[in-house]
């Protein structure tokens, strides 16, 4: 089974390399006896993450989710990075592809499949709903620090 590398890690970040996107079904995720996902990863932990999880996952042609699930707290954001397939929430099924993007709050019920031709590779990013604020913008929390980039000179 494949492993999470870590590159590097400071009092500020932690930064991990799952390999390539062709290689990620090397990855096994284990659920209990007789349940594992080939192909699925989760970083949340190897990176110290404090307020979401992230996962990659790969599916063969014709896979998809073992079961339907929903969630607590959590919401859950998809991200089609390569292939096509079907999204299922509660019962409405739909097309996806590279490019696709799907919210699902905790309590939709979802799953997964890929109906295409080659390897479908998504990105899972979960988090706790209903938390971020009116000041939670991308130019509402972010600051600019005023030091001097410290690039390579070539």
């Amino acid at each position: 089974m494949k492993e999470v590398k870590v590159i590097s890690k400071g009092t500020n970040y932690s930064a991990v390399n799952v390999g390539k996107m062709e290689d990620l079904r090397e990855h096994k995720f284990v659920l209990g006896p007789n349940k594992e996902m080939q192909g699925k990863v989760f970083v949340g932990k190897p990176i110290d993450a404090t307020g979401a999880e992230m996962s990659f996952q790969s599916f063969l042609p014709g896979e998809g989710s073992l079961f339907i699930h929903a969630h607590k707290t959590h919401e859950e954001m998809y991200i089609i990075m390569k292939g096509e397939g079907e999204y299922q929430v509660d019962g409405d099924i739909f097309p996806i592809s590279e490019g696709s993007v799907i919210r699902v709050s905790p309590a939709g019920k979802r799953a997964i499949r890929n109906t295409g031709k080659s390897n479908m590779i998504m990105i899972c990013i979960q988090y706790k709903a209903d938390s971020f604020g009116a000041d939670d913008t991308p130019i509402g929390d972010g600051k600019i620090i005023h030091e001097e980039l410290k690039w390579d000179k070539d």
